[in-house]
């Protein structure tokens, strides 16, 4: 790193902890800050993402065996397919069992998502990454008064001087120190953050070695509008950050939560503001509300930057497929690329349009991209054209039926009158089979 000679920065060591109760009053919701100029867009030249399902995401859900870290760590690879897109997982470091995960997946020999490390932030944990061969370690360094004065009961100075002691003893053993910057939307980002990030940049140009600085949004706080002001506003702390102190956005992470529905567009938008690199878990699973989802993430580097890059998406349904059934860990049905229900439609106009061409009611081709090919569930408001969506996807007919086929009439008014007579459950595959052998029979061939 070089440091920048714009702006050198000062640590501020108030007695008092800077809470922002202008902001943040606690009894009432947060304020959103706003200023009348706005922040320019500023991607960098490398985006990428980092994965935290066995960390932040382990952290939310009882504890997963070796067998399965290594089984999904395979399929995350497998998503990745060798473009680095998914560039980096990180593990404890701290049991015997998390060192057997580590080991596990190392010996797959995949070149991505590359496995790094988390330890506490004591020098004595420093030593455990060199013993795995792991070249890069998160450690915790929380930056707002809120953990400094009310959680570390320390000063801003006494917390700065612990957190650079464990950096340089990381430092020390070859090791890339990645610090993760807790609560940063709660910080003072000119008194604190800015002034132990150029600390930061010293260190590494002392050792020759990467420090990467992870600002955790660390109770979604975060706000994506590129008039937000400090401390809450992505584009506001990234620029500080990046136009300012001239920290490397190579070297700059985000790592969102969900507090208040946010995680996934205060991601993409650090993307946009200089932040190389987004941190996300599978099907955004993490502490209390989550994390910003790695498949969506995904699906939004494709979008912005480049729709080619040859992801297998298809292990998107894989992951989910093994959290649901071996892991027990449930998926909204109705949720983004991975719920049982997510390009399903039980309404009839939809239906409709379905059966004159998908793309009417598709978001992309699901069937290609993700291996779900859009489907029909039929209730009482799915209508005909529902009912001859529904036969024509499973059933292989020589010629499509049209929704006003009478034994489709017939199908209809049975299932109407089910409704009539109260039922309020979907009509299952075995009860729509039966029914389309009992009025379609002369049509059907082998399924």
């Amino acid at each position: 790193m070089k440091e920048n000679n714009k702006r050198k920065f000062t640590l501020k060591n108030p007695e008092e902890p800077q809470l922002y109760r202008d902001i943040f009053p606690y009894e009432k919701v947060p304020l959103t800050p706003l200023k009348k100029e706005s922040f320019p867009l500023n991607p960098p030249e490398k985006i990428w993402i980092t994965d935290t399902t066995f960390r932040d995401g382990q952290q939310s859900q009882p504890p997963y065996s070796v067998e399965d870290i290594q089984n999904i760590y395979r399929l995350l690879s497998e998503l990745d397919n060798n473009t680095g897109l998914i560039r980096q997982s990180e593990f404890f470091l701290y049991t015997e069992k998390d060192i057997k995960a580590v080991e596990k997946c190392q010996s797959l020999g995949a070149t991505y998502p590359e496995i790094t490390g988390w330890i506490r932030a004591n020098p004595r944990d420093a030593s455990l990454p060199k013993k795995l061969d792991i070249k890069e370690t998160g450690i915790l360094t929380s930056v707002s008064d809120y953990h400094i004065f009310l959680k570390l009961r320390k000063d801003r100075q006494q917390a700065m001087a612990d957190y650079l002691e464990v950096v340089e003893s990381i430092l020390n053993q070859g090791i890339i120190a990645r610090c993760h910057f807790e609560d940063v939307t709660r910080s003072d980002i000119y008194g604190f953050a800015l002034p132990f990030a150029e600390e930061l940049m010293k260190l590494s140009e002392r050792y020759g070695i990467k420090v990467k600085i992870r600002l955790c949004d660390t109770l979604g706080m975060g706000l994506p509008y590129p008039n937000a002001t400090l401390p809450r506003g992505i584009p506001a702390i990234l620029s500080a950050f990046t136009r300012e102190l001239g920290f490397p956005s190579t070297d700059l992470e985000w790592h969102g939560h969900n507090d208040f529905h946010k995680a996934l567009i205060n991601s993409t938008t650090a993307w946009l503001y200089g932040s190389t690199s987004v941190n996300t878990s599978l099907f955004g699973i993490g502490e209390r509300t989550g994390n910003a989802p790695l498949e969506a993430m995904a699906v939004d580097y494709l979008s912005l930057f480049n729709q080619d890059l040859p992801l297998n998406l298809t292990k998107v349904t894989e992951l989910a497929s093994y959290f649901q059934n071996k892991l027990k860990i449930p998926i909204p049905s109705n949720y983004p690329f991975a719920g049982k229900d997510f390009n399903v439609t039980r309404a009839g106009i939809h239906a409709d349009g379905l059966l004159k061409n998908e793309e009417i009611y598709n978001i992309f081709n699901t069937k290609k991209l993700l291996n779900r090919p859009i489907k029909v569930a039929i209730t009482d408001k799915t209508g005909l054209a529902g009912i001859a969506y529904w036969i024509n996807e499973h059933y292989h007919l020589k010629e499509p039926l049209d929704k006003r086929n009478p034994g489709i009439a017939q199908i209809y008014q049975e299932i109407a009158e089910e409704y009539q007579k109260g039922r309020v459950t979907a009509i299952s595959d075995e009860e729509m089979h039966a029914r389309v052998r009992k009025y379609l029979l002369k049509y059907l061939v082998e399924e």
